[in-house]
């Protein structure tokens, strides 16, 4: 089932449940799917869809570790589980081994010899792992890979 699908289904179900926190969160995540379609003048593909949640994810993240340095217990709650109900609809995160693999991989199909093809190795790598790791680790473990070489 599309992530778009079940989004709709399950905001039918929380409006019919009275879950009003999950209902907020999926118009939000609707209204957000909606302004990108409206941006890019076309539906989304899966992996579009799965980018908006990423960003999505990284903003209440963001957020989180705000309200906690500014010492609003209350907010981070309301954020993390605004969070939790994201994640619901992102793929499962991959393992470190396997992003670790999808790296060794990619360096090796492109023959990559240095720290001047992150892009194109980033390039390669970032739409099997799109919505299951976050682009900055990624980038990080890359450079470090990079490096070695």
């Amino acid at each position: 089932m599309l992530v778009s699908d079940k989004l709709v289904q399950d905001m039918q179900n929380a409006l019919r449940a009275g879950d009003k926190l999950r209902l907020g969160v999926i118009r939000l995540l609707r209204a957000q799917l909606k302004n990108a379609t409206i941006q890019r003048g076309r539906e989304l593909t899966e992996d579009e869809v799965l980018s908006v949640l990423s960003s999505a994810v990284k903003m209440r993240k963001e957020a989180i570790e705000k309200y906690r340095d500014g010492h609003r217990q209350d907010l981070v709650e309301k954020e993390q589980a605004e969070l939790d109900i994201i994640r619901d609809y992102l793929p499962e995160p991959l393992s470190g081994e396997e992003v670790a693999h999808i790296i060794d991989k990619a360096v090796l199909e492109l023959g990559a010899t240095g720290l001047g093809d992150l892009g194109i190795v980033m390039k390669q790598i970032m739409p099997q792992v799109r919505g299951r790791v976050e682009g900055g680790v990624v980038n990080k473990l890359v450079r470090e890979k990079l490096q070695d070489l």
